[in-house]
């Protein structure tokens, strides 16, 4: 069955994290994305352990559906095989410093006078120009300067960093959504455009609800732990045996909440009737709730609750999350022969997501992708 993006042809010049995640949602749905890394690879490659062979997971992880081969872009010969395959390409994506494609002809004002049709998407830290214009960047540095870090931790604590990469992940997720548009507006034009991801802006973007927070009171956001700014009861809560995370967004909410914890004058105190008064009170209902939650243990509880229509969850571990029943029933486990990957989040009735092709070994598609070209671009021995 062929995928959304049959048909679509990516050339990935990214290496890391945001642009490669972007690559592969693509190459997910169908699009034949060639991966083209430096003499020395994707650093990624050596960011373990754990391994598979002797490439590291995190680069699996982020590199599947697609071919690989090697260029040295500081070579003649390789730029012009980078040339030869934007022929027929649809979409460049790139992580270079800015500046540097520029330094060697390849730039977007040099490559779209040749090739009208490109999407160029750039993912960089903080764009080419500005105060911080064409500065590095990396996930958690961006995350401390966009104030990510700052609201991240227990309130007696620390700014601390989020413990996924946030930042590099919704880059790519911004980068996909930025080609798609280019995409479909070339349709209208039949011209392609330069799609510039910034680490910053994408940092900024999620710092929601705490920027509208701000922007709204001027009041500078504080940590609050596992606790929400404008909700209540929305942390985790201590059970008999582990701990559940209550996320009780409204009133009708909180009242089955009571009832299923046997309590219904709880929804009747003063100080816990409309979420204004539960966040005013948040410390006072925090020991309420836990001295029901007591009786309980986490798992079934939170089992019970959330078919009673209380979003809630208990707080898993990685390999329990992994194990979920629901997570096979989703499809979030991809496995064949020795690849384990986490499954594709969008799912198309008509033309789904898929698993194609492993992750490549380095440069394991020079002959078959090469060949086509002159003897001086064929990649070193």
């Amino acid at each position: 069955m062929s995928g959304a993006l049959d048909g679509l042809r990516v050339i990935d010049l990214s290496r890391v994290l945001g642009g490669p995640y972007c690559t592969q949602i693509l190459g997910d749905h169908g699009a034949d994305v060639i991966k083209i890394e430096p003499p020395q690879g994707d650093e990624t490659r050596t960011w373990g352990p754990p391994y598979s062979g002797d490439t590291a997971a995190y680069f699996r992880a982020v590199n599947r559906n697609k071919r690989g081969i090697v260029l040295d872009l500081k070579q003649a010969a390789a730029r012009e095989a980078l040339l030869g395959l934007l022929e027929d390409a649809d979409v460049l994506v790139e992580n270079f410093k800015p500046g540097t494609l520029e330094g060697w002809g390849l730039g977007y004002d040099a490559l779209s006078q040749r090739f009208p049709r490109l999407i160029h998407c750039c993912v960089s830290g903080f764009g080419a120009d500005g105060p911080m214009g064409a500065m590095p960047g990396y996930d958690a540095a961006v995350q401390a300067v966009t104030g990510l870090m700052s609201v991240n931790g227990a309130s007696d604590g620390g700014a601390t960093r989020l413990g996924v990469p946030v930042v590099d992940m919704s880059s790519g997720l911004n980068a996909v959504i930025g080609i798609l548009l280019a995409l479909h507006e070339r349709e209208r034009s039949g011209r392609g455009q330069f799609v510039d991801i910034a680490l910053f802006d994408c940092g900024l973007s999620i710092l929601h609800p705490y920027s509208a927070n701000y922007l709204a009171s001027g009041k500078i956001p504080q940590r609050t732990g596992n606790g929400h700014p404008n909700i209540s009861p929305y942390e985790t809560f201590a059970t008999r045996k582990g701990d559940l995370f209550l996320a009780v967004g409204n009133d009708v909410q909180f009242r089955k909440l009571c009832d299923t914890l046997g309590a219904p004058h709880l929804a009747k105190d003063a100080r816990y009737l409309t979420n204004p008064d539960r966040s005013a009170n948040r410390d006072a209902l925090k020991a309420d709730l836990e001295s029901l939650f007591a009786a309980h243990e986490a798992a079934a509880l939170g089992e019970t609750l959330i078919r009673n229509g209380v979003p809630c969850g208990p707080v898993l571990n990685v390999e329990e999350a992994l194990a979920h029943p629901h997570t096979a029933h989703r499809g979030m486990v991809l496995q064949d022969g020795d690849y384990t990957g986490v499954g594709a989040p969008v799912k198309l009735s008509r033309t789904p997501a898929s698993l194609r092709r492993m992750p490549p070994r380095f440069g394991e598609h020079d002959a078959e992708i090469l060949s086509a070209f002159t003897p001086a671009a064929d990649p070193p021995s």
